[in-house]
């Protein structure tokens, strides 16, 4: 069962997401926060193992609030939720260590998908707006290519091959297949992966490797 906490300002958003969650057998919603401040005292109450949080919130916005559950003794994976015209708040958010981001018209069984996927270790970018943050956060870290290529050195042969596999969006068990191994042994290579390029979370990884020219 994957113990969820849905964040937002909007109580109409609350409760339809509160209400698609509780509908998977697989997914209990077991909190809710109005603002970023109370989701870190539910995230401190309750075990919670997905956060879905807001960007635009009052007292404290959903970029602070994912940083601040990040750093948690026993932190939830995060999902941020906004909407397109607020794309420049999800690199912050990706920095801040959110595992992807959703936008609130998003399909209801993408949104299941992605609780799913996130628990699971995996990341989730919305597919019709990864391309264009991805290619903007490219963009604006030009200078920075020469650094990323030389984290990209520190990453044995079969190292890159997965990294250019996760920076494409495969989950460990695409990897697996398409590398021939072991999903166990393609996890292994993935902690490695983000431990050598000093990112937190898979997401962080992709950008660091588009960015350095690994994948298109």
């Amino acid at each position: 069962m994957i113990r969820t906490m849905i964040v937002d300002d909007d109580a109409l958003v609350r409760l339809g997401l509160a209400d698609l969650l509780d509908g998977d057998p697989g997914i209990e919603v077991v909190a809710q926060a109005s603002d970023g401040l109370k989701a870190i005292d539910q995230a401190t109450a309750h075990r919670i193992d997905v956060a879905l949080v807001d960007v635009r919130m009052p007292r404290m916005d959903g970029i602070t609030a994912t940083a601040r559950l990040r750093a948690l003794p026993h932190p939830p994976k995060v999902i941020t939720l906004t909407t397109f015209d607020l794309d420049e708040y999800v690199y912050n958010a990706l920095a801040a260590g959110a595992d992807g981001f959703l936008l609130k018209d998003t399909d209801p069984d993408e949104i299941l998908r992605a609780v799913h996927l996130v628990a699971a270790g995996s990341a989730m970018l919305h597919p019709f707006a990864a391309r264009r943050l991805i290619d903007r956060y490219h963009a604006a870290n030009q200078p920075e290519a020469t650094g990323a290529k030389a984290r990209l050195d520190r990453l044995t042969p079969r190292e890159r091959e997965v990294l250019a596999l996760l920076a494409h969006g495969d989950t460990n068990a695409d990897i697996a297949a398409r590398l021939a191994m072991r999903e166990s042994t393609v996890k292994a290579h993935v902690s490695r992966v983000l431990t050598a390029l000093e990112v937190t979370n898979r997401v962080q990884a992709a950008l660091l490797a588009r960015d350095a020219g690994l994948t298109a």
